[in-house]
């Protein structure tokens, strides 16, 4: 005789025993109000220079539009909370501050296969012939508002989601099924009057609660952005030298945050709080050595060099200006400018 309990609760039962801290179900078309404000935040240029957000915007503001046949959205919580105080390397200005989340292996390898088992495994243990596609962060999907709708919790005022159970170091996945499954009810908004996110934005990346500006978010300027950084800009970004955490640290509802079960998310030693002047020297085979695994490899020496060197610049000590020899010739024209930059911060003659 079969398993009588009800799918959605094996489901989640499995979820669990692969390493997900939450699951979540919702409709395809259960955001009718993304495509909108997506059309509206590219329309102002808050993209920035993802111009790959202006594309296939159909299918980025519609679940149901990315594979009609979809019946059921699942969504799931990773954790990849932070065992040390994340702002700690932020007051240690001759160190690189890389965000929590890069600090060891790249998720969207480690999600993407538990998405897949769990998607085999309800693929067997469904009544019916079903279909699935998994997604994590890299496909025309807006995560957080279906996660918002699948009960995962809510967009807090920083746009990140915030969940009462989980806080909101958590990455999240999502699998598209052809089957139709029971859903959940919608997160509930809980931020209250607090701001605290929007307060610990170093450069004011928020125009109002719950928008961001890309253009001006460090997460954005120093993973995404090619070129030099605006100069108005670069005093801002202290020694964050890969992406920011300042406002998911700030939220108070990591008090209930859940611990991460995932050996790889544990932060690498020499990533927690590493050397600027080290980085500073690191040829091409060094650096990809140093960031085997990392997302922080995507981004390539150059463009990771080009913030080292303005996390120099920031950080008022003249001895660190000799870390900044190598660049000065370097053939990336934006890399040698910032250490040209960050040697006049210093108060150095240059070469």
């Amino acid at each position: 005789m079969g398993d009588a309990t009800p799918l959605r609760d094996r489901l989640e039962r499995q979820a669990r025993a692969e390493g997900f801290a939450g699951l979540g179900i919702c409709r395809p078309d259960a955001t009718p109000e993304t495509a909108a404000r997506l059309a509206q935040f590219v329309a102002e240029g808050r993209h920035g220079q993802m111009a790959w957000m202006g594309e296939r915007m159909h299918w980025r503001g519609s679940a149901a539009a990315l594979w009609p046949e979809a019946r059921s959205v699942i969504m799931l919580a990773e954790p990849y909370t932070p065992e040390h105080d994340p702002m700690e390397v932020t007051r240690q200005p001759g160190k690189g501050a890389i965000s929590v989340y890069a600090q060891n292996r790249d998720y969207h390898d480690i999600v993407k296969k538990r998405l897949k088992r769990l998607g085999r495994w309800l693929i067997e243990a469904a009544s019916e012939s079903c279909e699935i596609k998994v997604f994590v962060d890299t496909a025309p999907v807006m995560e957080k508002p279906l996660a918002a709708a699948a009960g995962l919790g809510w967009q807090g005022r920083h746009t990140n989601l915030v969940s009462r159970e989980l806080g909101n170091w958590f990455f999240l996945g999502a699998i598209f099924t052809t089957l139709e499954l029971p859903v959940d009810r919608p997160g509930t908004d809980h931020c209250g009057s607090c701001r605290a996110c929007l307060t610990a934005c170093p450069t004011d990346a928020f125009p109002a609660p719950y928008q961001l500006d890309a253009r001006r978010c460090i997460s954005y300027l120093t993973i995404e952005h090619k070129g030099p950084i605006d100069e108005d800009l670069r005093p801002l970004l202290g020694n964050r030298i890969y992406g920011c955490d300042d406002c998911l640290a700030a939220c108070p509802w990591n008090k209930f945050a859940a611990a991460s079960r995932e050996a790889r998310y544990k932060a690498r030693p020499e990533l927690v709080a590493p050397d600027l002047a080290f980085l500073a020297g690191l040829d091409e085979a060094a650096f990809r050595a140093l960031f085997a695994g990392s997302p922080v490899k995507r981004t390539g020496r150059a463009r990771f060099l080009r913030n080292v060197a303005y996390a120099i610049g920031n950080s008022a000590d003249p001895p660190l200006a000799d870390a900044l020899a190598p660049l000065f010739e370097d053939p990336d024209p934006t890399l040698s400018e910032a250490a040209r930059w960050a040697l006049g911060r210093l108060g150095a003659a240059g070469p």
